[in-house]
């Protein structure tokens, strides 16, 4: 289960990732607050909310990737075991092994000066322990079973001599070669077309399902999630502000702040030059600049005064953080 509050413990043991009060702080300011949630083994869960919600830190905080200047508390427990509290050298062990990262851009995650068979045979020397030509090997199935054309051939290749999706095919190739239990895929298919961009999820679902992995997909894209995720986290100002089965919070939201989100999605039912698109009040606050209380109540048609207090989470499987939840 997925929950706002501090995940269950007797649910641990059916959990692949549980992380509970996750704060990740630019000094004495924090961006993302308090945040709980458990990923369930197999399941694929959809973290959705407008840039500058705190969706990307929160998945470099998991992957103690964070950049210089950020700090990360609470737990991050992995089959048991705090990533905050280990070491980097117990962090790599895990790493690209039982936990991988797609990363948003492959053009500036790939390595510019490695060739991409070396990248995608570096995880199974350094964590399944192989020898270079039996890791080329694996590297050149890893290749073939992305799709991506002429393996052998893109073994050789640099990223800058790969189109943009075939960088997202030998990425998503490198972080699923050793099989992880868990895969963040951060925006993985910005800037690619949009057939490119359903090849790239129809192959990473694919993927993650022959492999029994969780899968934690990171996007702007409400649609995508509602046809790859099985569960959804709404986030807003570093808070999970909404979470619950696909179907229960895109059919029936509780939550301002989501009921917006999918209302700016255009409807293929409706004449669009006929009207304007419904765009969210207002915009993002900067960093540090979101109001006390419940963040998006700068933003909110429903906001009163009760509101510049955080508000309990209310709900069992589908919860949302609002004092004037949506009935």
């Amino acid at each position: 289960m997925i929950g706002l509050g501090v995940a269950d413990p007797s649910q641990a043991q059916h959990d692949t990732l549980v992380v509970e009060d996750l704060t990740v702080a630019v000094g004495t300011v924090e961006v993302v607050h308090r945040v709980s949630f458990a990923l369930e083994a197999g399941q694929r869960t959809g973290l959705i909310g407008e840039s500058g919600s705190g969706k990307t830190l929160t998945a470099l905080a998991i992957m103690g990737l964070l950049p210089e200047g950020l700090s990360a508390n609470g737990r991050v427990l992995y089959r048991g075991r705090d990533l905050l509290a280990m070491s980097e050298r117990e962090l790599c062990a895990v790493r690209g092994d039982r936990v991988a990262m797609i990363f948003q851009e492959p053009m500036t995650a790939l390595n510019p000066v490695m060739k991409i068979g070396e990248q995608v045979s570096e995880p199974l020397r350094l964590h399944r322990g192989m020898g270079g030509r039996q890791a080329r090997s694996a590297a050149v199935q890893a290749l073939e079973r992305v799709r991506l054309p002429d393996p052998v051939e893109k073994m050789h290749a640099y990223p800058h001599q790969l189109s943009g999706g075939q960088r997202q095919r030998a990425m998503i190739a490198m972080a699923t070669a050793c099989s992880p239990e868990l895969v963040i895929a951060d925006e993985p298919t910005t800037a690619l077309d949009v057939t490119v961009q359903a090849q790239i999820l129809e192959l990473l679902v694919g993927l993650v399902e022959e492999g029994g992995s969780s899968l934690l997909l990171i996007t702007h894209d409400l649609p995508v999630v509602a046809n790859v995720c099985q569960r959804v986290l709404v986030m807003y100002g570093g808070h999970i502000v909404e979470e619950g089965s696909v179907d229960d919070v895109f059919g029936e939201p509780r939550h301002p702040y989501t009921r917006a989100l999918l209302d700016a999605i255009p409807s293929l039912d409706e004449d669009l030059p006929s009207r304007k698109l419904r765009a969210i009040a207002g915009s993002v606050p900067g960093l540090g600049e979101f109001p006390p209380g419940c963040p998006f109540r700068n933003r909110c048609p429903r906001a009163d005064d009760v509101c510049a207090v955080m508000p309990a989470i209310e709900g069992s499987d589908h919860r949302a953080a609002c004092w004037h939840p949506l009935a």
